[in-house]
């Protein structure tokens, strides 16, 4: 059974905000990384981790023979957590035609922005500040995998990649992290007067807004398969992901992978051959199962990640 960690949900839950704990739970299916990623808060805005890049070494020796000492050698890195913000603006006049109220027109518009906000996080753990996410924001897989934990399927049709990423998660290898010792907020809706056309209105104001960063951890926490495309020989396979985990020197607690690559996944495997008699074929399936897993590590199908990546 896979570890469970505590998600951006259960702190909601912890600072005791029902308004955004409701938000986050109709929303938090949207992206499977904001419900995967293990999550905490911090009480500011960064902290600094400390990180083993090499182990000592150790050896058999003979009686009264002496050895080396030696040591780990460390690395400390900066987490830093950016501001994530949703303004959200309702005219009074269409909030009052809400033949269910003014209440619930703010429900929906703070639910949009919830969606949003979630699927702008997904986005983010992939792709980060450099390969599509948001320059402003945190660093994402895409920027800080290894070259020695990345394989390429290959791909030559420009624009239309797609990555498989392994990825360990915990506070010791990869987490979401927030700041200000709080997740997502949302504030209490108030009248204003705005311009707009060069003319006064008045309009409902409110925003959601939070410190967001990512914690990655230990470089040996995230793997990829890149240049994954629907090119002959060069999707999605069970052999392509054992390669990858061959480089390795430890395993991933899942796979992330989106819709297309877990249907390359599937058709690259064989259909299922049954029958209720030993020995004898009946029922010959068109299609393998939806694969679950590969390799043994369980399969997370996400939206976050794109079938029209640049190739690199």
């Amino acid at each position: 059974m896979a570890n469970a960690y505590l998600n951006m949900l259960d702190l909601a839950k912890f600072n005791g905000s029902d308004a955004v704990v409701g938000l986050i739970e109709e929303n938090l299916n949207v992206a499977p990384e904001a419900k995967m990623f293990p999550a905490r808060t911090i009480k500011g805005l960064s902290f600094k981790t400390l990180h083993r890049t090499a182990l000592p070494t150790t050896q058999f020796r003979s009686v009264n023979e002496g050895v080396n000492t030696t040591k780990s050698t460390y690395q400390n890195k900066l987490v830093e957590c950016f501001y994530l913000d949703g303004q959200m603006e309702i005219d009074v006049a269409l909030a009052s035609g809400d033949e269910m109220g003014t209440a619930h027109a703010q429900a929906i518009e703070a639910d949009g922005h919830m969606q949003a906000a979630i699927l702008k996080i997904g986005t983010q753990v992939w792709y980060g500040t450099a390969g599509g996410g948001d320059a402003k924001g945190f660093q994402g897989a895409q920027d800080i995998v290894n070259t020695a934990n990345t394989l390429d399927a290959g791909g030559t049709t420009g624009g239309t990649g797609s990555s498989v990423y392994g990825v360990r998660l915990g506070t010791k290898y990869s987490t979401l992290v927030f700041g200000n010792e709080t997740v997502l907020n949302v504030g209490d809706w108030r009248k204003q007067t705005i311009i707009r056309s060069s003319k006064e209105m008045t309009a409902w104001k409110n925003s959601l807004e939070g410190w967001i960063g990512c914690q990655w951890s230990d470089i040996n926490c995230v793997c990829r398969l890149k240049d994954a495309t629907a090119d002959s020989g060069k999707t999605v396979t069970d052999a392509k992901l054992s390669e990858l985990l061959s480089q390795l020197k430890w395993t991933p607690d899942y796979w992330f992978m989106n819709r297309r690559s877990l249907f390359q996944l599937q058709v690259s495997r064989s259909p299922v051959l049954s029958s209720g008699v030993p020995q004898q074929v009946t029922i010959v399936s068109g299609m393998a199962p939806v694969p679950a897993e590969s390799n043994n590590i369980p399969i997370i199908v996400t939206d976050s990640l794109l079938s029209t990546e640049t190739l690199s």
